[in-house]
């Protein structure tokens, strides 16, 4: 018999998980060996069950998809990743693809195209979905530096937006610190910079930015 493949979920809404769960089980070809409803748990996930490949979401708690797939792929580039998500605008794109991701998905599509792009990544190659290629292409030919920011978002460093995404959560600036490895002083210096950016005059505006724009789920 055929060894089934290996595969992890990271996505933080428990039906989606679950039904993609009972999804792949029903294929022969592949086997859910371990599920996280986070970034951290994403990466605590990879290093204890070791699957082939892991199909992660972008927006969840605590750590971003993104800041997962750089983690992972550091400490287990063999793990092929595939992004499973809403956005559909190219900025995610690219910056999926330059943390690691091998493919990248969207939501719409059915269960028979993520398939397709599951055994397309593990058999080495790089899958975007038909609905985002042609953009992707598009601004590949135009060059990074041509590329309008999609959002004053992109004028945040990694560290802002990590900081942005947590403080729209409802974390203290304590609680920030102690996940982000960072004293006080730096997380009220972080924000700081987040709002003036941003050009936002409160916490609740920073909340309703986040959400807005998809950081974090409503």
């Amino acid at each position: 018999m055929t060894p089934r493949y290996r595969v992890a979920l990271a996505e933080d809404h428990i039906v989606l998980r679950q039904g993609l769960r009972s999804l792949l089980e029903k294929d022969e070809d592949f086997e859910v060996v371990a599920e996280a409803s986070d970034g951290l748990e994403a990466i605590r996930c990879v290093q204890q069950a070791l699957p082939d490949i892991l199909i992660i979401d972008l927006t969840m708690p605590r750590l971003t998809g993104m800041h997962a797939i750089k983690d992972i792929k550091t400490m287990h580039p063999e793990v092929k990743i595939i992004v499973l998500t809403v956005h559909t605008a190219e900025e995610y794109v690219f910056e999926s693809l330059k943390a690691g991701a091998d493919g990248y998905v969207l939501k719409a599509s059915d269960f028979s195209e993520l398939a397709t792009a599951i055994r397309c990544v593990l058999s080495g190659k790089t899958y975007i979905s038909p609905d985002i290629s042609d953009t992707v292409v598009m601004g590949y030919l135009k060059g990074g530096k041509d590329r309008e920011p999609v959002s004053g978002k992109d004028s945040l460093t990694p560290r802002e937006r990590e900081v942005l995404k947590l403080v729209a959560e409802g974390y203290k600036n304590r609680e920030i610190g102690d996940m982000l490895c960072v004293s006080i002083k730096t997380v009220e210096k972080h924000r700081e910079n987040i709002k003036r950016k941003l050009d936002l005059a409160s916490t609740s505006a920073v909340i309703a930015y986040a959400i807005e724009h998809g950081l974090v789920s409503r």
